[in-house]
């Protein structure tokens, strides 16, 4: 788990952190000064201390940048006045600390918001244990059983479905929408002709994905998303 905190005062940044530290002392921590460094993030904290009072961008007009790029992203609004409360409901805020607050109501609020990371960490568990590790494809009068982790990418051609594996090709007739709603997150489509298995990506740039085994393409208005995707996949390796 990160915890994030935001505050253009070097001192509240301080006490925040001696706080969080004083709780879950094992637990990594990042500080920022102006909510504009957090927007070149590859990936954002779990759970964010956020000011509102800051010189330029405003803590609620960052919180509503920052929606853009995680929606689940814990924000906590850190301040002195209550005039933002109803703007923190906007930006689906967790809580809205205002200052001065005591130690306990601090670490309330602290808890509440890491059980929620915890129960969310749960879930996903689950969901893991319940996902299709393989597909069956019927081909030249056979059917066959695919293992997800053994295709290195489809491609459609004439019709057909062609999954790329680690050691041969299977062709058949199917559509890619249908494959891309059975493989799961480990799976991207950069292109209407290509679905790639991120766990076989070697290189990529703005036009290309250049597999462990044959390359794919990527159309121009999906690269961003496809780098992000990418990146939250080597994330949540990262965790396991």
């Amino acid at each position: 788990m990160r915890i994030g905190i935001c505050d253009d005062q070097r001192e509240i940044r301080e006490l925040i952190a001696s706080k969080i530290k004083s709780l879950y002392p094992d637990e990594s921590m990042v500080c920022y000064e102006t909510g504009v460094e957090m927007f070149d993030e590859s990936y954002l904290p779990d759970i964010l201390f956020l000011d509102i009072k800051m010189p330029g961008m405003n803590g609620i007009e960052t919180a509503r940048e920052l929606r853009r790029k995680d929606e689940r992203l814990i924000i906590i609004f850190v301040t002195a006045v209550e005039d933002y409360v109803f703007q923190a409901f906007d930006v689906k805020a967790f809580h809205y600390l205002l200052k001065p607050f005591t130690d306990e109501k601090f670490a309330e609020v602290l808890q509440n918001a890491v059980r929620q990371i915890e129960g969310r960490k749960e879930l996903e568990s689950v969901n893991v244990k319940k996902e299709v590790t393989s597909l069956i494809v019927k081909t030249k009068g056979e059917h066959i059983t695919v293992d997800l982790k053994d295709i290195i990418y489809a491609e459609v051609f004439n019709r057909k479905v062609i999954l790329h594996t680690v050691d041969t090709d299977i062709e058949y007739y199917g559509k890619m929408k249908e494959l891309e709603k059975k493989v799961g997150d480990h799976f991207y489509r950069p292109h209407r002709a290509y679905l790639v298995n991120f766990r076989h990506v070697k290189r990529y740039n703005a036009t290309t994905i250049w597999m462990v085994r044959g390359q794919a393409l990527i159309a121009k208005q999906n690269y961003r998303e496809f780098v992000k995707s990418y990146l939250r996949y080597h994330q949540k390796r990262g965790s396991e």
